[in-house]
């Protein structure tokens, strides 16, 4: 029996650790951004079940909504078989880059339904926008491997 001292063992520990991060993190990043952006884009095919679909409208009132809405669902969905299958992922990611200039619009085109006092307070969809930050810096670190093995 080998008798380790505690740093060794916590050093021994952590590189395990750190090891099965290294090796599995970008693809449960992929995987779980890919059921988000497949379970949102359903949603849409529904009317009234997106909690985003009203600030959708609001927001986009010259463009016929029973095209627009259904082609956003398919571009959501489109982006999450991409960020699953791990397949054309350049593209994925500029896809998903210009669905979030998209969903960030409200902010200056309806601000009224996004601000309560700017430039903190914020409504329900303008928490609903700004979380999208999380998406969009996930999106860049998942490319900054695309030249890399893929996982």
């Amino acid at each position: 029996m080998v008798v380790r001292s505690i740093p060794q063992l916590y050093e021994q520990i952590d590189r395990q650790i750190t090891g099965f991060l290294a090796r599995h993190s970008i693809s449960l990043l992929r995987w779980s951004m890919g059921i988000v952006f497949i379970w949102f884009g359903a949603l849409k095919f529904i009317p009234g079940l997106s909690p985003a679909e009203g600030l959708i409208r609001a927001s986009v009132p010259l463009v016929p909504m029973e095209i627009f809405i259904p082609l956003l669902a398919s571009w959501e969905i489109i982006i999450g078989i991409g960020l699953i299958s791990n397949r054309w992922m350049r593209t994925t990611i500029l896809l998903l880059l210009l669905q979030m200039i998209g969903t960030i619009s409200p902010l200056f085109v309806r601000p009224d339904l996004v601000w309560i006092a700017m430039p903190f307070g914020l409504t329900m969809e303008g928490q609903y926008i700004i979380k999208n930050l999380v998406l969009v810096s996930a999106a860049l670190v998942i490319g900054s491997t695309v030249r890399q093995d893929r996982n």
